[in-house]
């Protein structure tokens, strides 16, 4: 295990409760009853924030500053449908970098998609990745009207959004559950969106098609695709070989991964990963030194993961668990069991002058 200097522990892998594992098992304090939770050997975990009140079912998350910021679903409907006990609407909450509780706003709806937009200082938000979606913006530093609602001003795809993704200021917004036609295709309706917002209005722009022609990466062949399922996305960090500067569309039920460099130009050029299972979030490690923060939605916890890294390792939630995925065969392999129910994946680098 690489040495983390104190100070990069104290920044980035503040808990705010004492159940610290590694990959020998449990601490002393942990209940012997209960199965110990492991990773890999040179990585271990803790608590690294968990929400207050009855905030329920913690889904993504996103960096802004040295914040994190986190969306809890509260049982809301992928439509937007009341929850159980009448909750109609989620929460995003905003921890420092210590895990504490900052603040925290209620937006209509069911959270799907985080992101952060450094030029404006906002989180972006999405809500109902089925359908009656719409997007807010949170500006944390804002004393009044800190969230605004927007409304989409078309979903040709027919369905809801869900991720964000924002690269030098421009907002990619993910075209969730497409209506497909009789025979079950979804071609030629939008799988991801650039989205710029004017008023009350945020105005979509397709960026490429459910069908878009990709290079199968284990095969070799090239074909049209027929994405039914476009979850979440997320880019590929330049040292990544091959794929490098790529846009990461993860096609959930389809268990497939696409890489999309030059998108939405005439340079456009994709390639397609055949997944060993559906896979719900992806993160790659930029660094060797660094921490991944895991949601863990059952718990409503945020669990952070610190260790020697491999930079360019790319990191995937899926229904078994936290896993590391080959860019080569689209094998998920697990990263023991410590976050059962992974959703929402984030890694952050440890500061250059922080490692040793």
């Amino acid at each position: 295990m690489a040495k983390l200097s104190t100070k990069f522990v104290r920044i980035y892998a503040g808990t705010v409760a004492a159940v610290a594992v590694s990959g020998i098992g449990y601490s002393a304090s942990a209940s012997a009853a209960t199965p110990p939770a492991t990773v890999p050997a040179g990585f271990s975990t803790t608590v690294f924030a968990h929400a207050g009140g009855k905030l329920t079912g913690a889904d993504d998350i996103a960096r802004l500053g040295d914040k994190l910021f986190v969306g809890y679903q509260n049982g809301v409907g992928s439509k937007g449908e009341p929850a159980a006990n009448g909750t109609k609407s989620s929460t995003v909450v905003e921890f420092d970098r210590h895990g504490k509780e900052v603040a925290h706003w209620d937006v209509a709806g069911k959270v799907d998609g985080l992101g952060a937009d450094k030029r404006t200082g906002q989180i972006v938000a999405t809500v109902n990745e089925d359908g009656n979606s719409s997007a807010y913006t949170v500006d944390p530093d804002s004393k009044h009207h800190a969230v605004r609602h927007y409304h989409f001003s078309s979903l040709p795809h027919g369905g809801g959004t869900d991720n964000v993704s924002v690269r030098h200021g421009v907002v990619y917004i993910v075209a969730s559950n497409p209506t497909a036609d009789a025979k079950g295709s979804t071609a030629g309706r939008p799988a991801l969106y650039k989205v710029t917002f004017h008023g009350t209005t945020a105005k979509t722009t397709p960026v490429f098609d459910d069908n878009i022609t990709a290079t199968n990466l284990v095969t070799g062949k090239t074909g049209a695709l027929n994405l039914t399922d476009p979850d979440s996305s997320t880019f590929v960090p330049r040292s990544v070989p091959s794929l490098g500067g790529s846009l990461l569309l993860d096609g959930q039920g389809d268990q497939q991964a696409v890489f999309v460099k030059n998108w939405g130009t005439k340079k456009q050029r994709a390639h397609v990963l055949p997944l060993s299972q559906q896979v719900d979030d992806t993160a790659f490690a930029t660094s060797t030194e660094g921490t991944l923060y895991v949601v863990d939605s059952a718990k409503s916890e945020v669990i952070a993961v610190t260790g020697h890294f491999t930079r360019g390792e790319a990191f995937v939630s899926a229904k078994g668990g936290l896993g590391t995925l080959s860019l080569k065969t689209g094998t998920v392999t697990a990263f023991g069991n410590a976050v059962s129910s992974p959703k929402g994946l984030l890694f952050v680098a440890a500061e250059r002058d922080e490692r040793k």
